[in-house]
């Protein structure tokens, strides 16, 4: 059995590991255009509310700061910049940290500097460790070997996928590709090499290539072009023509895995553990009872996977709801209706893979668990 899953799962291993190398992004990044402002850290020491300018007298309308330079040119120096006050703009106060954007004059000029935004870094870092210590704390070894998995994946989208499609591979190509290293790096890693975790890469791997199918399928059905906001601007950064559609594809394909990655895991453990309770148990028992487990799973994941991709679009809906567009035109437009195909997708992906991997795991548990193998963990 375990020759046997090793033949199934070689060639989409190394397939992956091919992809990789012939996409894999070399020498130098095309050159994008700039908007020619770089960012300089900066602390405020004063806010002043007032005009915007000497003319407009009685008028609130402006937030005049003084922030000290911590890098650049004009390091240990202030300088004092305006900041309007308008509903889109954050409010600034003194002993804030802030990003300013510098657009290349005088170095103690504010006329030089705009404010745009805190800085977070500190914050994040700090909440990254506290992360890493709670699933240190609960899973121990495990945990950090998750905590590996989660550094190899985030490695494959900076050093592999943005790259690689700022050089102008093909999206899809690039996003199968890094679903393929990462699913096999991240489950061997996380659960070790084995015939259960070989179960859970194959019923991750046909889950996906029906999401991935389906994808293709429905984006081109409802003529998604990809091409909302934030692709638009990347569109307008690199300057050249790239694959939206492929792109889109690329995205709900990476973004399927890790929710998968979780059903098919679940359920193959859940089919381990009742044959080595009772080794009595044959196929047919093994795969009713692991489907029964996985109905509760998969309804949670659905559930979980509509609110995560919910969340995220929260302000679109919400201009969408007071723009006084019927529902059917705000359902159709692009943005949203991307993220229905997104969710939708996924969620079929997901419906399929408790069968799926659930019936995998019976046939390769009642080979490999028998009434002596010792319970795992």
């Amino acid at each position: 059995m375990r020759q046997l899953l090793a033949i199934l799962l070689t060639p989409f291993a190394l397939a992956s590991l091919v992809g990789l190398v012939l996409l894999f992004p070399t020498g130098d990044a095309p050159a994008v255009s700039s908007s020619g402002l770089t960012p300089i850290d900066g602390t405020v020491t004063a806010a002043q509310a007032g005009p915007c300018s000497e003319g407009d007298v009685g008028g609130t309308d402006c937030l005049t700061l003084t922030v000290q330079l911590t890098e650049g040119a004009g390091a240990g120096s202030d300088i004092r910049t305006t900041v309007p006050l308008e509903p889109s703009t954050p409010r600034f106060a003194v002993g804030d940290d802030v990003v300013l954007a510098y657009n290349g004059g005088e170095p103690l000029s504010g006329q030089s500097y705009q404010v745009v935004d805190f800085q977070r870094g500190f914050p994040l870092v700090l909440l990254a460790a506290v992360f890493a210590m709670a699933v240190i704390a609960l899973a121990r070894w495990k945990g950090l070997s998750a905590l590996a998995a989660l550094g190899v994946s985030i490695g494959v989208l900076v050093v592999f996928v943005l790259p690689a499609i700022v050089r102008g591979e093909n999206p899809l190509l690039v996003g199968i590709t890094a679903a393929g290293v990462i699913m096999f790096a991240v489950l061997y890693l996380t659960h070790g090499f084995s015939a259960r975790t070989s179960t859970a890469v194959l019923g991750t791997m046909v889950s996906l290539a029906l999401i991935g199918a389906l994808s293709a399928l429905f984006s081109a059905f409802a003529a998604l072009t990809g091409l909302d906001e934030e692709t638009a601007t990347l569109v307008g950064v690199l300057g050249r023509e790239v694959d939206t559609r492929g792109l889109l594809l690329a995205g709900i394909v990476i973004g399927a895995l890790g929710v998968l990655d979780d059903v098919t895991v679940t359920q193959t453990s859940a089919v381990w553990e009742l044959r080595a309770a009772n080794p009595s148990l044959g196929w047919r028992e093994l795969y009713a009872a692991g489907v029964r487990i996985g109905r509760d799973h998969v309804a949670s994941a659905v559930n979980t996977l509509v609110m995560a991709y919910a969340g995220a679009a929260l302000p679109l809906l919400l201009y969408s709801s007071v723009s006084g567009v019927g529902a059917g035109a705000i359902l159709g437009s692009q943005d949203i209706a991307q993220e229905i195909v997104r969710t939708l997708v996924g969620s079929i992906g997901l419906v399929a893979a408790v069968p799926v991997t659930t019936a995998l795991a019976a046939l390769v548990a009642v080979r490999e668990v028998s009434p002596a193998t010792p319970r795992t963990g």
